[in-house]
């Protein structure tokens, strides 16, 4: 087998990936060429305004196949198919017959978030059976609690959530911040996502953990549905544009949380909030490695 690695831009990305899986690929996935840098564009926006192509400017397009695979031809049959194709052939290489499963498997350990709390995927036993475990494995939607960003809500949840608290988890991938809410004795849980994807796997993952938690569209979240706490953990650009969004979901009283922010970025993110909300106090609760938490009120 081969792994080849193409660069395509936002108008023909997902065509290509599935123009290639027509063809014979093996697997074919998507991910933002720019990731980890400056130029990173997270997809989310705010409801009624979510991006119109659910693709980066410039993607990275991962396909695994035969080694016979002709990609210089699939191309070429792809251009003549997808309009505005745009895509060359970074790499290629060798892929050796591996046990996937295991081998992906072993990349995601249990993780422990707290004394009490530790995210365990289903091929895991429990290694406190006594602790809270969430139960969780990776998928299509972000959200394993091993990112610094997650990791730094779960520890926030962990430690402010009080029973009967209402906590909205704002862009939730997989759902894990809204379900281990719950779990720590949230008495509502509700999150939102622009992807459907990611929508229907916090679904499922809410019933595999035995949670009732509210999981939809932005488009179908209720307008009056406001939060004790509401988090998200999504990056610091659209986290300043989500800024009256977020605001507007928080009790006058609640607690908003802020991460998927570099220490750098803080101070700029701070203070869009508090200009957006005059009497809303925001800090640095915690940082980790790169990555900080920020969170505070109307009260704080």
């Amino acid at each position: 087998m081969r792994e080849f690695k193409l660069l395509a831009d936002e108008r023909c990305a997902e065509a290509l990936s599935d123009f290639l899986l027509d063809l014979g690929a093996l697997s074919a996935s998507i991910e933002d060429a720019d990731a980890d840098q400056p130029d990173e564009q997270p997809l989310y926006g705010e409801p009624g305004l979510e991006p119109q192509t659910q693709a980066w400017p410039r993607s990275i397009v991962s396909a695994l196949v035969e080694d016979d695979f002709d990609m210089e031809a699939a191309l070429a049959e792809a251009a003549a198919a997808v309009d505005s194709l745009d895509a060359k052939i970074l790499s290629s290489a060798p892929v050796e017959d591996q046990d996937w499963v295991r081998i992906t498997q072993a990349q995601f350990p249990p993780t422990q978030v707290s004394p009490r709390l530790w995210i365990v995927p289903s091929w895991h036993e429990a290694p406190d059976g006594s602790a809270i475990n969430l139960r969780l494995d990776p998928g299509v939607a972000f959200g394993t609690g091993s990112h610094p960003t997650t990791h730094l809500c779960l520890e926030w949840l962990d430690a402010h959530v009080r029973p009967g608290d209402a906590v909205l988890d704002y862009g939730c991938g997989t759902g894990i911040l809204a379900i281990a809410a719950k779990l720590l004795g949230a008495g509502e849980a509700f999150g939102t996502d622009i992807d459907p994807q990611a929508v229907e796997a916090a679904r499922f993952n809410a019933k595999e953990n035995g949670v009732e938690a509210r999981f939809e569209l932005p488009k179908d979240l209720e307008p009056e549905s406001k939060a004790d706490i509401v988090v998200a953990n999504i990056l610091a650009n659209p986290l300043k544009l989500l800024a009256p969004a977020l605001i507007g979901r928080m009790k006058h009283d609640g607690q908003l949380v802020l991460s998927g922010v570099l220490a750098k970025q803080a101070e700029e993110v701070i203070a869009v909030y508090e200009k957006a909300a005059p009497g809303l106090k925001l800090s640095v609760w915690k940082q980790l490695e790169d990555w900080v938490c920020i969170s505070g009120g109307f009260n704080a």
